[in-house]
């Protein structure tokens, strides 16, 4: 039976690394601007897309979301017995190095039936301009086969934070922008993941354009 949110316990761990160390960073150090936050369904399972550029996007993005967003992880962090417990009740979800796609849409569905809001960067790797050049079907393929929407998000910035050859983040202004709830593929065929995809690159890429 699919449930409408994500553990409290999550939730209770959201928040507090939220307040105590992503946000102050987010709103201090990088003089973030968070805008949309309101378009966020606070219950039921949702697939956040969005342009990755950073190592900080994940805790970034999952900050302004105002609800824990589920990521996928490597399988070997959860074999380290401290961090294994913490990063699941965070809403991390195990996925093996090289593994087939099918493994990992397993788990995110799997992730999705429990309530919790799912983040998959539309590209699956980091871009040094932010910009999607090779969207990836996955997300709106997971969408199809859990009947979720899709909500569009851009990170401007976040590629400043961590600059090669700099071994401390550096106080890159970044903005987030969240967009229009997209419904999810009536069907499986490629032609409909490939236009909600595209759908998906150009709502992210409009708002991204904004810039701060």
């Amino acid at each position: 039976m699919a449930q409408d949110r994500e553990p409290f316990i999550s939730l209770a761990l959201y928040h507090l690394f939220k307040w105590s160390v992503v946000s102050p960073v987010l709103h201090g150090y990088l003089r973030g601007r968070i805008y949309g936050a309101k378009k966020v369904p606070m219950e039921g399972p949702v697939i956040v897309v969005a342009n990755h550029a950073s190592n900080f996007d994940p805790p970034l993005l999952s900050n302004c979301m105002r609800r824990p967003v589920s990521f996928m992880a490597k399988e070997s962090l959860f074999q380290v017995p401290i961090l294994a417990p913490a990063i699941r009740a965070y809403g991390a979800y195990p996925v093996k190095r090289g593994s087939a796609d099918r493994s990992a849409i397993r788990a995110a569905i799997k992730q999705l039936e429990q309530g919790w809001a799912v983040g998959i960067f539309l590209q699956g790797v980091r871009t040094p301009d932010g910009r999607i050049s090779a969207p990836k079907l996955g997300a709106a393929l997971i969408a199809s086969k859990a009947q979720v929407p899709l909500l569009p998000v851009s990170l401007w910035g976040t590629e400043g934070i961590l600059t090669k050859g700099s071994a401390l983040p550096k106080p890159a202004p970044v903005t987030v922008r969240i967009g229009e709830l997209i419904p999810p593929p009536a069907t499986k065929q490629k032609e409909e993941l490939t236009a909600i995809t595209q759908r998906c690159a150009d709502e992210i890429h409009a708002l991204h354009e904004l810039g701060r």
